[in-house]
């Protein structure tokens, strides 16, 4: 019963999903530079993103309204674009 409220909870308020493709990231650190929150150097030379879930191979992250300018922007200084965002639709923003 609690379970469904959290769940419920969770889904009106994330509104957006971060999915990064770490296979391909080099390493620039452009969005540690932007959203170090999110966004964590790790020992390989690549970034993880904190928060995500590592479902068959895709990482990804809801994300609500007030976090994504700081996410856009990450997703805008990557020079080899593997973070995308897409609505709660699957519409993909960037």
């Amino acid at each position: 019963h609690n379970t469904y409220k959290f769940c419920f909870f969770v889904l009106l308020v994330a509104k957006y999903k971060v999915v990064f493709v770490k296979v391909e990231c080099i390493g620039a650190l452009a969005c540690v530079a932007v959203h170090s929150a999110r966004w964590i150097p790790t020992n390989d030379g690549k970034v993880d993103l904190e928060g995500a879930k590592n479902e068959n191979g895709e990482i990804s992250l809801w994300i609500d309204e007030k976090e994504l300018p700081k996410m856009k922007e990450a997703a805008e200084v990557c020079p080899v674009n593997v973070i995308h965002i897409f609505d709660e639709k699957g519409n993909r923003i960037i």
